[in-house]
């Protein structure tokens, strides 16, 4: 009943606005206007930052915009439906997702893609059909969305394809992390790569991401996990998610990190993981994977315009797959459900990716925890 009187009416509420680039955000009231065919106006409980967040909070130029609603890892309740919404009510638990699945594609249909064709990715400031924004301040200028999501905000709007109902029996602050980050590292491991048990795995940078990978390939059966970062802390922190073994490229002054790789693995790791964004790790994590069969899954998110080369002759004798994994190959609506009952299973580990839980009055503190590399996680809880 909470949310009826709501219901077809623009929303007041806080949202932190990202005025100019690399500036702090500016908690203010905004209006959120109510959704239109084929969208949902989500309460949201819990967001959480990550790294894509911080990359276009720093981009002057397009693909960055502002002013804007960032955030896009997030859980709320559905406050109401536009026309044509009959997936989910008032007072359901969801997660929005920047990747769309709109069910009737030739993409969404197949087990091959997850690649919606009818609502494709891209960084647009706008809603995913009409392209026109649901969020304004109090003086009437245009905030522009983020990644179809815009979590940081008590209210947004979504469309229904970047919807998943999930179980409310989830925490909040556990179930936030599904929307990207960790469900990008679990499925590449799952999906991407099909890691097998026995196999060999390596891993480029320690994030959230890699760790995420580390904890998918855990749960596959690799037999080892190798972490690749710059800062020694990472291989404790690694090992609560099954890396077994540690190199920082920092410390292989006498030969070439591949070549390190390749003499821990007899050879070459059988999946290579680039988790941080960086064309020159890229062709490193292809460098340190097995000829014949070995598969190097690319997850960072570079800054745009990058671009990363190979020589056509190894690209030919090697024999090894380099692909790019968007949301982890996964499925939302059909596999992010999963996820969470693994969780709820004590199968899938999310705790130990939380670090920090803050207030949302704190939400630039969360952005100087990440930036200086203090967290994995940092939770914001709307109204706490």
């Amino acid at each position: 009943m909470e949310f009826r009187k709501t219901a077809g009416k623009p929303i007041r509420c806080r949202a932190a606005v990202a005025r100019k680039a690399g500036e702090p955000l500016v908690i203010e009231e905004v209006i959120i206007a109510p959704p239109k065919p084929h969208e949902v106006r989500i309460r949201i409980i819990c967001t959480s930052l990550c790294h894509s967040d911080i990359t276009f909070w720093k981009l002057k130029d397009p693909p960055g915009y502002f002013p804007r609603i960032l955030g896009h890892e997030a859980v709320g309740v559905v406050e109401s439906v536009g026309d044509g919404v009959d997936e989910v009510t008032e007072g359901d638990n969801v997660i929005p997702v920047f990747l769309s699945d709109c069910g009737e594609c030739a993409d969404c249909k197949s087990k091959k893609s997850n690649l919606c064709s009818k609502l494709p990715f891209k960084v647009s400031p706008w809603m995913h059909r009409d392209e026109t924004s649901r969020f304004m301040d109090l003086n009437g200028e245009t905030l522009y969305h983020f990644l179809f999501v815009s979590s940081f905000s008590e209210y947004t709007v979504v469309d229904i394809a970047h919807v998943v109902k999930v179980d409310p029996a989830v925490p909040p602050n556990r179930a936030c992390l599904l929307s990207c980050g960790v469900s990008t590292g679990v499925g590449a491991a799952f999906r991407t790569a099909n890691v097998e048990a026995g196999s060999t795995v390596a891993i480029f940078g320690l994030g959230a991401i890699g760790l995420a990978v580390a904890e998918g390939a855990r749960l596959s059966g690799a037999s080892r996990i190798i972490g690749v970062d710059m800062n020694p802390d990472k291989f404790e922190i690694g090992k609560k998610f099954g890396v077994t073994e540690f190199v920082n490229p920092a410390s292989c002054t006498e030969k070439p990190l591949s070549e390190v790789i390749k003499e821990m693995t007899d050879g070459g790791a059988d999946y290579c993981f680039e988790c941080v964004g960086l064309a020159s790790l890229v062709q490193d994590a292809y460098a340190c994977c097995r000829k014949g069969w070995g598969k190097t899954v690319v997850l960072g998110v570079d800054k745009p315009g990058a671009e990363v080369s190979f020589s056509s002759f190894e690209v030919l004798h090697s024999g090894k797959i380099l692909t790019g994994s968007l949301f982890g190959a996964l499925k939302p609506k059909s596999d992010i459900p999963i996820l969470v009952k693994r969780y709820m299973d004590k199968e899938l580990q999310l705790n130990d990716f939380v670090t920090h839980e803050m207030r949302f009055e704190d939400i630039n503190k969360a952005f100087d925890l990440l930036i200086g590399g203090n967290c994995l996680r940092c939770v914001i809880w709307m109204n706490k």
